[in-house]
Formats: structure tokens, C-alpha cells, sequence
């Protein structure tokens, strides 16, 4: 396993909670309704991410060969910092030029995303082989 990546994780979930929180109760008299929802958008990412870069850690124990999963989970914490980040300054300072990050840090989800993917693929490739031949 690796602890980076759950430490990450779990440190990730922390802080979309409390930033989840922080919106509903800190936030909501003081930002619009639509920054609010952008603001929204960065803690429900958070989360979801949060919650991939722990399942990282837990895949990473059962791999011989983790390099995909070790990249995966670092694109995976950039994109919480990037796009959960960029929205939350861009909600609470209403500062639009920040959205020109965000999508930077959708890139890094998808391709966290992919490279799990692509790992789990060469583990059904392997799978499958040794099942052919045995």
C-alpha cells in the first residue's frame, strides 16, 4: 500500500468536509447563489477525488508494478489542488481570470482517471494470460 497516497487522501477528505461546512453555514450569506454552486462543484470533487486517491493506496497493496497507480494518484491530488482549489478562490474572491486554471486540473482527473484504467486493462491482460496457458 501506499501511505502517501491514503495520508492524501484521508487529509483531502478533512479538508472537503470542513470546506463543505464552510460554504453551507460560512458562505451561503455571503457569496451568490451561483458562486456558491462553484464553490459547491470544488467540494463535491474534492470529495470524489478524496475517495480515489485512498482506493489508490488500497490498489497500489496488490500491485507488483504500481508506476501507473503512482502517477495516477499524484495527477489525482493536482487535480483536487487545481480544479477544487481554483474554484474555491474563484468563488470566495470572485476572481474569473482563476477559472483559466480549473480546467488544468480537470485534465490531471481525467488522465488519474485513465492511467487506472489503462493499470486495470494490464492486470486483465495478465489475468487473462496466465489463465490461457495454465
Amino acid at each position: 500500500m501506499n501511505p502517501v497516497f491514503l495520508l492524501l487522501g484521508a487529509l483531502s477528505a478533512l479538508i472537503g468536509a470542513g470546506m463543505g461546512a464552510f460554504g453551507a453555514h460560512g458562505l451561503k450569506a455571503v457569496i451568490s447563489p451561483e458562486l456558491l454552486a462553484v464553490y459547491q462543484t470544488g467540494v463535491t470533487y474534492q470529495m470524489y477525488h478524496a475517495l480515489g486517491l485512498i482506493g489508490v493506496a488500497l490498489i497500489s497493496r496488490q500491485a507488483s508494478d504500481s508506476r501507473l497507480l503512482h502517477w495516477a494518484g499524484w495527477l489525482m491530488f493536482a487535480g483536487i489542488l487545481l480544479f477544487s482549489g481554483s474554484l474555491y478562490l474563484l468563488a470566495i474572491l470572485n476572481l474569473n481570470w482563476l477559472g483559466m486554471i480549473t480546467p488544468i486540473g480537470g485534465v490531471c482527473f481525467l488522465t488519474a482517471w485513465l492511467l487506472i484504467t489503462l493499470f486495470a486493462a494490464k492486470i486483465i491482460r495478465a489475468s487473462d494470460h496466465h489463465s490461457r496457458y495454465k
